[in-house]
């Protein structure tokens, strides 16, 4: 497959590189004495010089021999001694939306972390603008030197006939974008029991992408490794970042699937199977690192694609395997190898200094041969991103929320308690439970019970005025008080309120109506926290800092009403995702995501 991503095609300056690796001619670049991280041979090469022009790795001096005469009087020499030189890292699977940001701000948070590529899906977008949404967004990528690959959406909706979206993509849109320049894979195809089913949607969708020689990438959280496992794989599935455990990794891995080991803000699975799969010995080849979702505050505090490095060799993993993973490995399956991931003569000169291989920080970060971040500061600057318009007014409920939008009515229940379903949250993990709790009921209406740690949740519509629908259901796990609403809440990313009265479930819904979207806490008739993000309800128009900083407070809030579990805005944005077990609310109800029947609220 052809790269589109780097600054000059092999085919138009291979003769320049093999006279510049011969002496002939000067390297625009020459880095010297760096300990080359060979990803190829799994060594660390030390004292390594790496000469590059048109953007891509000329030579290598290796050994005793070196890139002097690679020199000219106009060639930037940048001393490494000491430096680990490693190609440019890549995260295999990734929603910039769940930053809260677009594509270029993307880029200034995470280019000066050592991330050079990023393998985007943008669902979330895609959910409520379709794909003029989705060619919006990527518009604003071109502006950066970040290398947004575009894996375009291919669950809008996630799962069909269970929840209403803003728009929807075809097989015919997905072999429409196959041929667009930026595009890579398809992205995660949630939509497992369609394609167990055959849904034909679903299967023509994978069969656009294969006949167009790309990869199909996955979504499987299904306890299943049997039938199921083996019947998705052989569609052409080749990928997944769904796994809680080393025996679900174990599974994929010797059906043939690449495995994405997510380490993100809110699902931390990495240290669940990580450090058996290091003891088990099993070839790690096939093994890719991701996020999947990172929230500003952890790109702004922790890092990017290094964090998830240092916390895998923390966990036991060798550097250099690590390294592979978030670079050869990566390149490999979405076939780019023959252009990234490894610094190898004729490759693009996408390749980060760093200060060790424990705590990975980037002291330098090339992209293309051109230093683009320093010591974690951004060496590029963008104005602001021009939205249409269309995409910054999305909230579309059709009515004004009150207090009397949250009654949950069970008419004929006399008063004292009835038996509901509720999803049971666990933090830290993607998965809800299927449980059923006890209830108030007074005055003909169903309570929640804060005091056992149950509370109302509501999911609304905000895609189709006043002829959308909207259900009610409980959760447990979040132990807050007051209410907690956003816009942020996959796939569908309808309107999410969730607490434990009803006039503050009402204030929180009404802000977000009014701002655009985003994510709000309000407890006793006062906002303690909002973030405002005006396009498409998911990604704000400030800068990345600006966010991190709202996000905090919103976080804070969280604590302050009681919740103590880790990215409680991404837990509380999945209860919506149908695609994942075992129970969601949707705007049409309770989904059982096993069986994928809908379920009443009230337990007979």
């Amino acid at each position: 497959m052809r790269n589109r991503f780097c600054k000059t095609p092999l085919w138009e300056c291979n003769d320049e590189l093999v006279r510049v690796a011969q002496g002939e001619k000067p390297a625009d670049l020459v880095i010297r004495h760096a300990n080359l991280v060979s990803v190829t041979t799994h060594e660390i090469l030390p004292d390594t010089d790496i000469a590059v022009a048109c953007g891509r790795v000329a030579y290598l001096g290796l050994g005793e021999h070196t890139a002097e005469h690679c020199i000219g009087p106009d060639t930037l020499v940048v001393d490494a001694t000491g430096l680990y030189a490693t190609p440019g890292f890549m995260d295999s699977h990734i929603h910039v939306e769940s930053a809260m940001i677009g594509v270029s701000e993307y880029a200034r948070a995470v280019v000066p972390h050592g991330t050079t590529g990023i393998f985007c899906d943008p669902h979330e977008v895609g959910n409520v603008t379709g794909l003029p949404g989705v060619r919006a967004m990527f518009e604003d990528a071109r502006r950066v030197p970040l290398k947004a690959m575009m894996t375009p959406p291919s669950c809008v909706p996630a799962v069909t006939g269970v929840e209403d979206t803003g728009a929807e993509v075809t097989a015919a849109d997905i072999a429409d974008t196959m041929g667009w320049d930026n595009v890579v894979a398809l992205g995660e195809m949630m939509n497992f029991p369609g394609i167990l089913s055959c849904e034909e949607n679903a299967i023509d969708e994978v069969r656009a992408t294969l006949e167009a020689d790309r990869v199909v990438t996955g979504h499987f959280p299904s306890p299943d490794r049997d039938r199921a496992l083996s019947a998705y794989v052989a569609s052409g599935v080749s990928s997944c970042h769904e796994s809680g455990s080393f025996d679900e990794v174990l599974a994929k891995l010797r059906l043939g699937m690449y495995v994405q080991l997510r380490y993100g803000s809110a699902w931390l699975n990495l240290p669940g199977y990580l450090p058996q799969l290091v003891a088990s010995g099993v070839d790690t080849r096939l093994c890719l690192l991701c996020t999947d979702d990172c929230h500003p505050e952890t790109l702004v505090g922790e890092g990017h694609m290094d964090r998830v490095l240092r916390t895998a060799v923390e966990l036991g993993l060798d550097p250099v395997t690590a390294v592979q993973m978030a670079t050869i490995n990566c390149a490999e399956y979405f076939g780019l190898a023959h252009d990234l991931g490894s610094v190898t003569p004729g490759k693009c000169a996408d390749i980060v200094l760093l200060d060790d291989l424990e705590g990975f920080r980037a002291r330098k970060v090339f992209v293309d041969g051109e230093l683009v971040a320093e010591d974690g500061r951004a060496l590029f600057e963008v104005e602001p991103y021009a939205w249409p318009e269309w995409m910054t007014h999305t909230m579309n409920l059709g009515f004004t929320p009150t207090a009397e939008t949250f009654r949950f009515d069970a008419p004929g229940r006399p008063d004292g308690t009835a038996r509901v379903r509720a999803m049971g949250i666990e933090p830290g993990d993607t998965l809800t439970r299927d449980i059923v709790v006890e209830v108030p009921v007074r005055d003909g209406a169903l309570l929640a019970d804060p005091a056992h740690d149950v509370l109302k949740v509501c999911v609304f519509d905000r895609h189709h005025g006043a002829d959308g629908t909207h259900a009610q259901g409980f959760v447990t796990g979040f132990g807050i008080h007051g209410a907690l609403a956003q816009t942020v809440s996959h796939d569908a990313h309808n309107l999410l309120v969730m607490g434990d009265n009803d006039e503050d479930m009402a204030l929180a819904a009404a802000t977000l109506a009014e701002c655009g979207g985003g994510e709000v806490a309000v407890a006793d008739g006062r906002v303690l926290a909002l973030v405002e993000l005006p396009v498409c309800g998911l990604m704000s128009t400030e800068r990345v800092e600006q966010v991190a900083e709202k996000v905090a407070r919103a976080r804070a809030a969280w604590a302050k009403m009681g919740c103590t579990m880790p990215s409680p805005f991404m837990t509380m944005g999945v209860m919506s995702l149908a695609c994942v077990p075992e129970l969601r609310l949707t705007n049409r109800g309770y989904v059982n995501c096993l069986t994928f029947e809908m379920e009443p609220l009230l337990v007979d």
